[in-house]
């Protein structure tokens, strides 16, 4: 006995991972760091770099278009400053100088980074637990939404109007410019973020993700870019769209470089996101889980992570050169210089149609996820859906052109990526085949997740066919920056990816918060949100079948009914967002204790304890089969009910 507890022991001492030396306190420079430290430092910085630039650049050098060269690479250098500043203050820096000083990374240390022991404030730090980031993530999504909301509204004020002005032109121009972009980040985020970081490491049975202080890097980083962009609105606003086309963005005010910073910064975080998402996906799924028995969640989010990283550095790309055409005075876009729009139009769509799936992807495999549990049905042919999935990703990469079939640019292109654009609803039907599948013949627990999940196939549906007809070429000459256009895109990215991450913020959000959803005013927000949805947007498609273009101030008289419904419908959609807005902060604050495990779920996450420990799980779980088999005997539950009866029979 006694040795076999030395043999252990030696084992163990051999096995033991070597500890570098504690200097110091736990966390070292980090204590002294958090959002404000960051917020104060960027400010500092990029307040000096402005005082110390105006005195050295000639503020009245101009190019031909008459932009102040100067004056742009002032504001450019000010921005950069308030980014590098920013995360020098949060802590974002302090491994890497560690590192180079000689100072390893101790376990004290780590720990310290993860939060352990700081209570609320580490939600305001450079913290590196997956759990704290998906909150961050979280709330961050919802202050975008909000703000992006807001900027919705103040369009369709103007809109309600017909020739009475509520905004100056150049200013209503740039509200919808900025609601453009606000809209698209918070989508991109909004379940990948939070979801992504906090439910699927859980979801696999790691500890962590496998890049902890890159996953606190990412979110910062996001943070960072958001005053830029929202800051452009001080300084002339992108009076151009979200798409910005060159060289109208050259030639635009230094607002246009808030935008820019934004974007570029906005990439490095997806990048970093990315490859850490795709690298705990591969590396540290639990003993047993096989990819056949990955959740679908799982797979959507992989899908996502590796659209986005390989397209979003397109983006990236185009707005380095733009804002090398801004600030240096380059030409890559200015065709009177030898640049060309062409190039930049490719970059951006390049990335902007990819993205559409980034958002719209996670969305229904987050809903697939849940759906099992309120049918209490396995999923449908898995198979089928990771298959669908699989094919968005590809043909995701050859549908860019269909954005610029009126440019003039390859028109013999233009069938080909009609074709392509037309095949890609077939593996994204695939997907909403897989969900009425489970549901046939099912018997439904009418929650409020399972709810979203008829709003989002109807939406589908509708957003799914209005997006064939503008595929092709002959119709998309008639529907080209019309209104039909801004009610399909938003059929999809509201309809399907914004109510989706309702059902599936709804489905976790007793894991993430350890409270439980007040259901009922959370679904009376979220049905009066539906059905305004339908008025607004079904009114902006008559709108835009009467011809109504999109982007414009002013509107002819014909056209003043459908914009009186779709802003009336825009203020409900508010009031019901606001709604469910109240039901998560009042249920957070306030709600009832959440179980471990309230919907019965058979999926790693929910195995674990509420609130969840830092560590996840005492023990790392072993997979013996896919978390889908409800309905299924399972021979070990047999096994236990037959040791009870026998029991019962001895006791007896």
């Amino acid at each position: 006995m006694s040795t076999d507890v030395i043999l252990t022991s030696d084992i163990h001492e051999q096995m033991a991972v070597h500890q570098p030396k504690q200097r110091g306190k736990a966390g070292g420079f980090l204590h002294h760091t958090n959002v404000l430290t960051g917020s104060a430092l960027g400010i500092i910085l990029s307040v000096v770099t402005y005082a110390i630039g105006s005195k050295l650049v000639p503020w009245g050098t101009q190019n031909e278009d008459y932009s102040q060269v100067g004056l742009n690479a002032l504001v450019g250098a000010t921005y950069v400053a308030w980014v590098i500043g920013f995360m020098i203050g949060i802590g974002a820096f302090a491994g890497p100088v560690r590192w180079m000083m000689g100072h390893d990374i101790t376990h004290d240390d780590s720990e310290y980074m993860a939060g352990k022991g700081q209570g609320k404030w580490k939600y305001w730090k450079y913290t590196t637990d997956h759990k704290v980031v998906g909150l961050q993530y979280l709330v961050m999504a919802l202050v975008l939404l909000g703000f992006g909301g807001f900027f919705a509204m103040l369009i369709r004020t103007e809109l309600g109007v017909t020739w009475s002005e509520v905004f100056d032109p150049n200013f209503y121009n740039s509200i919808v410019g900025t609601h453009g972009i606000v809209m698209i980040i918070a989508m991109i985020i909004v379940i990948a973020g939070p979801l992504g970081n906090f439910i699927m490491p859980l979801m696999i049975g790691a500890r962590d993700m496998a890049f902890p202080r890159l996953n606190a890097l990412s979110f910062w980083l996001l943070f960072a870019a958001v005053p830029p962009l929202l800051s452009n609105l001080l300084l002339g606003g992108i009076r151009d769209g979200w798409t910005v086309y060159q060289p109208l963005g050259t030639q635009a005010p230094i607002g246009m470089i808030g935008y820019q910073i934004c974007i570029i910064t906005f990439a490095f975080s997806t990048g970093i996101a990315g490859v850490n998402l795709i690298t705990t996906i591969v590396t540290m799924r639990a003993r047993g889980m096989t990819w056949n028995r990955v959740p679908i969640f799982v797979i959507g989010i992989l899908a996502a992570a590796i659209m986005g990283l390989v397209w979003f550095p397109m983006f990236q790309y185009s707005q380095v050169l733009a804002f090398s055409d801004k600030v240096v005075g380059s030409s890559f876009f200015i065709p009177q210089e030898g640049g060309s729009v062409w190039l930049y139009e490719n970059l951006f769509w390049l990335l902007g149609h990819p993205e559409v799936y980034v958002i719209l992807v996670p969305a229904m495999a987050g809903l697939l996820e849940l759906m099992v549990v309120f049918l209490r049905k396995p999923l449908f042919s898995y198979k089928v859906a990771v298959a669908g999935i699989a094919g968005i990703v590809g043909l995701s990469s050859v549908v860019w052109v269909h954005h610029m079939y009126m440019t003039g640019w390859a028109p013999s292109a233009g069938y080909p990526f009609m074709l392509s654009t037309e095949l890609i609803s077939i593996p994204f039907g695939f997907l909403v085949l897989v969900m009425l599948g489970t549901m046939w013949r099912g018997k439904v627990w009418g929650r409020l997740p399972m709810m979203t999940v008829y709003a989002v196939l109807w939406c589908n549906i509708i957003g799914g066919i209005t997006g064939v007809y503008l595929s092709d070429v002959p119709v998309d000459q008639y529907m080209h920056g019309s209104m039909f256009v801004v009610a399909h895109f938003h059929f999809m990215l509201m309809g399907v990816g914004l109510f989706g991450a309702i059902g599936t913020i709804a489905y976790w959000f007793p894991k993430m918060t350890g409270k439980m959803l007040n259901e009922r005013i959370g679904s009376i927000g979220f049905w009066v949100a539906f059905f305004a949805f339908q008025v607004t947007f079904g009114s902006m498609f008559i709108a835009g079948l009467q011809g109504q273009p999109r982007r414009v101030l002013q509107f002819d008289n014909a056209f003043e009914i459908s914009n009186w419904v779709s802003t009336i419908g825009a203020y409900m959609i508010g009031v019901g967002m606001l709604i469910f807005l109240y039901a998560i902060i009042t249920s957070w604050r306030t709600g009832t204790i959440a179980p471990a495990n309230p919907w019965g779920s058979k999926t790693l996450e929910w195995q674990t304890e509420t609130p969840v420990p830092l560590d996840n799980f005492p023990v790392l779980p072993v997979v013996t089969s896919d978390p889908y088999g409800y309905g299924v005997p399972d021979p070990y539950d047999a096994i236990e009910r037959k040791m009870t009866d026998e029991n019962v029979k001895v006791g007896a």
